[in-house]
């Protein structure tokens, strides 16, 4: 046994995991012999499908959308007045930001604007 589906389940849910399966045993007569762990992970995560976005220990949507929403308008904004936007803290909005910016759906740049250590400003991607 590869896969399962618990009842209930949807026609779409048992086509796809048919459609898996079947993709599945195309690469498994295509390839032959496997010589290598990742060709053995590709098979299998053909079963699989794509995983779902998941994210990191600690973080939650809600609060994300509300620190995406702070940067809606393209503005440059700093970690603090994401903050104030949001609701959150300052070190809470930084963590959301650097995810953001981890996750390619924000970019960081430093502002240079009074004498001193420069701000650093986020913007949507």
């Amino acid at each position: 046994m590869t896969h399962y589906l618990l009842k209930p389940f949807t026609f779409a849910a048992f086509r796809d995991k048919l459609h898996r399966y079947a993709e599945y045993r195309r690469q498994v007569l295509a390839e032959g012999e496997v010589a290598a762990q990742h060709e053995v992970d590709r098979m299998f995560a053909t079963l699989r499908g794509p995983a779902a976005h998941t994210l990191p220990k600690g973080l939650d949507e809600q609060t994300l959308r509300a620190v995406l929403g702070s940067l809606a308008d393209d503005a440059g904004r700093s970690a603090s007045e994401v903050a104030g936007l949001a609701g959150i803290s300052r070190v809470t909005a930084r963590r959301y930001l650097e995810y953001l910016v981890a996750a390619e759906r924000a970019v960081r740049a430093p502002h240079y604007g009074t004498p001193g250590r420069p701000e650093v400003e986020y913007r949507p991607a």
